[in-house]
């Protein structure tokens, strides 16, 4: 049994403060975000989490991605379709990923141990463009879902080749909710994959109830899903272990909702039923979604929390 976060991390951005800093600053050159993936590396670490995050610091997950990309426009924090999109105009977390992964070196003294190390994130097609407002060139947003695959196959593949992660999780949360074409959404998630060589995760947060079938489909090796503050979920998944022969799964056992940290008996019970239900192999423990918005201490005690109960196993 191993251990992971969905991805973001709580965010405490430093002004330049010695002479080298000021002076970048000046340059252009200072990055107030680079102390932040430096704590929420270190924090999740010291939290015992086996594979982690960078900590997703630079800010929400459509913006992050859909800035970087010709055919996209960000106004008023909003996020808006304006031509054809077309492949990003560089690598988008690959260096934030690249910094992450030489911190956990530096946390072991040079030499990652065997079931350590990072995960690459990316927001998936369907909820980007689902979360986007097309203005023109697209008559209709699965066309759009499609080209921005491909687009993002190109992050995927610069993310494989020089961060060498685990895995790469996708974040598709509009997969739960209704709006999805499931058959061109699967196709998105099926252009991801082609050729890559790591497994593959997809996060879908909220109530699987009427996607579940849908969801056990995609070609993916690891389906992440949130428990502890979902209890229909653990139903569906006991009802209906058999559709998801063959995958990990993500097993979401810390409310990210609560800013306050988990009861341990209540968790420590998810956690027995889902091993029960799952198998010691076959589960990644992990927070029901991004710990964003709790304050940094409860964020770090619901991971130590989490793997505490881990090491029990």
């Amino acid at each position: 049994m191993r251990s992971t976060v969905v991805g973001s991390f709580p965010v405490e951005t430093k002004e330049a403060s010695n002479t080298k800093d000021k002076l970048l600053k000046v340059l252009g050159s200072y990055d107030p975000f680079k102390g932040a993936i430096r704590q929420a590396v270190y924090s999740q670490l010291d939290a015992g989490v086996d594979i982690i995050s960078d900590g997703q610091v630079r800010g929400d997950m459509v913006s992050s991605f859909s800035k970087y990309i010709p055919g996209f426009k960000i106004e008023e924090g909003n996020s808006f379709i304006i031509s054809k999109i077309k492949k990003p105009t560089g690598e988008i977390s690959v260096k934030d990923l690249l910094y992450a992964k030489s911190l956990i070196k530096e946390y072991y003294n040079g030499d990652i141990p065997e079931g350590k190390g990072i995960k690459g994130i990316i927001t998936g097609p369907s909820t980007i463009v689902h979360s986007s407002r097309i203005t023109a060139f697209y008559k209709n947003k699965d066309d759009a879902i499609i080209d921005l695959a491909h687009s993002l196959k190109e992050e995927v593949k610069a993310i494989e080749k020089k961060v060498d992660p685990v895995y790469i999780q996708v974040d598709e949360p509009f997969l739960s909710t209704g709006m999805v074409n499931m058959k061109v959404a699967r196709e998105a998630i099926g252009i991801l994959r082609d050729d890559l060589s790591i497994p593959l995760a997809m996060h879908v947060c909220g109530t699987l109830d009427g996607a579940y079938k849908d969801i056990a489909n995609f070609d993916v090796d690891i389906l992440d899903f949130e428990f502890a503050g979902n209890n229909v979920n653990l139903d569906i998944l006991k009802k209906n272990i058999d559709l998801f022969k063959g995958k990990k799964i993500g097993f979401g056992c810390l409310d990210s909702s609560k800013n306050i940290v988990d009861s341990r008996e209540d968790t420590e019970k998810l956690i027995a039923e889902g091993v029960e239900i799952i198998g010691e192999d076959n589960i990644l423990l992990d927070p029901d979604c991004g710990l964003r918005r709790a304050p940094m201490d409860v964020a770090f005690d619901k991971l130590k929390l989490m793997n505490d109960i881990k090491n029990q196993y």
